[in-house]
């Protein structure tokens, strides 16, 4: 039997009034979910631990069956997991988001997490530029993709900022960063460091990235084998490196796809074609679609919308359709909430659907967040989810 494990990141949601009080879900035309919905199991998920934050590393570590309490570090060992970075054991890892700020100061507000969806390939030279002029035997600027990138500090895992608490950028979109900016100058050097690169950005002056900002620090990442725990030879597909590093990190196949960027526009064809390939062989696949996510960051719950019906339509459809005529168990869910109104993550239990032989129908009309809540059906731990899933699929 094959199994897929489809994930539309941050398309849970509140109701919005651009959406006659609708969630994006609710408003969206989604068929294929509705379809495998009404004939599988339907319920909530707690993807997010009570003691940790509502992120997306979090979640996808914990939907890929590994327990986040047990394993996490932070997001930027994750990132350097997918580059197969090497590190020392007290090395600390940042991610390091290239981003938009009014003023890189006490009075200072955050504009875009992203500068702008900056391209790799304006990116990428940029971070080198830092590399080359201000990264020393201490700090590492190692480039990433888009707007994502890692900070590497030799054995920073010993000293102070190991526990800096720095907001997640997309966390303070049009708020100040004065929080932000006094932790960060707790350690002289690390200050000068974000100074220089900072100037080195602004005299580069040709994209709307104008400020680093290193967060979600921590020592390497170690996971278990997914093989191993589940007896399945899986594989992952994304455009970023949050999930290719949770693949590469578990022994799992990391699969590229040209064209997949994280937003609204990418290779859903690709996307498909590459796991159906994969499972001519293979066992497991975990396709991650970053839009619904991007679009919930942006506040635009039309967009939104619009993501969600791609990810039903083309993606989840023409899975259905390819292997109709095979055994196969279905997960379909999101890892968090991103809520327009609020721009960022929440730790809303999230709605998924199982469905593949042995499974109850719910006989649901669709798949939304009520519908969810209506079946009583709930995992509290999201590590849990996927044990779940495969124990209720089987004959």
């Amino acid at each position: 039997m094959k199994f897929l494990f489809l994930v539309a990141d941050g398309m849970g949601d509140w109701p919005h009034e651009a959406l006659g009080h609708r969630t994006p879900l609710e408003a969206a035309n989604t068929p294929a979910m509705d379809e495998l919905a009404r004939t599988g199991m339907v319920g909530r998920c707690a993807t997010i631990p009570k003691s940790m934050p509502p992120g997306s590393d979090v979640a996808n570590m914990a939907l890929l069956g590994f327990d986040p309490e047990k394993y996490h570090t932070g997001r930027g060992p994750i990132e350097a997991a997918a580059q197969n970075l090497q590190a020392g054991k007290d090395d600390l890892i940042w991610r390091m988001n290239l981003v938009t700020v009014e003023d890189y100061g006490p009075d200072g507000i955050m504009r875009d997490y992203s500068a702008g969806h900056i391209e790799t390939e304006q990116s990428r030279p940029l971070v080198e530029k830092m590399q080359e002029l201000v990264g020393n035997d201490t700090y590492s600027f190692v480039p990433g993709v888009q707007y994502r990138h890692l900070l590497v500090q030799k054995d920073g895992a010993l000293d102070a900022e190991a526990e800096l608490d720095i907001n997640p950028p997309h966390d303070i979109l049009d708020k100040p960063i004065n929080r932000d900016m006094q932790r960060y100058s707790r350690n002289p050097e690390f200050w000068d460091l974000l100074q220089e690169a900072r100037e080195i950005l602004v005299r580069n002056g040709t994209t709307r990235a104008n400020a680093i900002w290193p967060w979600g620090q921590g020592r390497p990442l170690s996971l278990p084998g997914f093989e191993n725990l589940f007896g399945m030879k899986g594989a992952v597909i994304s455009a970023v490196d949050l999930i290719k590093g949770l693949g590469f990190a578990s022994g799992m196949e990391v699969i590229d796809v040209p064209g997949a960027t994280g937003l609204l526009d990418t290779n859903y064809e690709g996307k498909v074609e590459a796991a159906l390939k994969f499972l001519e062989t293979g066992d497991f696949v975990f396709v991650h679609l970053e839009g619904p996510d991007e679009c919930g960051h942006g506040g635009d719950p039309e967009e939104k919308r619009e993501a969600i019906e791609r990810f039903d339509s083309r993606v989840l459809a023409p899975l259905r359709e390819a292997l109709r005529n095979e055994e196969t168990a279905w997960l379909v869910c999101c890892d968090h909430y991103t809520p327009c109104v609020e721009r960022t993550h929440t730790k809303d239990p999230v709605p998924f659907i199982v469905n593949g032989p042995g499974c109850e129908a719910s006989n649901l009309d669709n798949f939304t967040e009520k519908s969810a809540d209506s079946t009583g059906i709930r995992i509290e731990d999201g590590h849990g989810l996927l044990p779940f899933a495969v124990e209720k699929t089987r004959k």
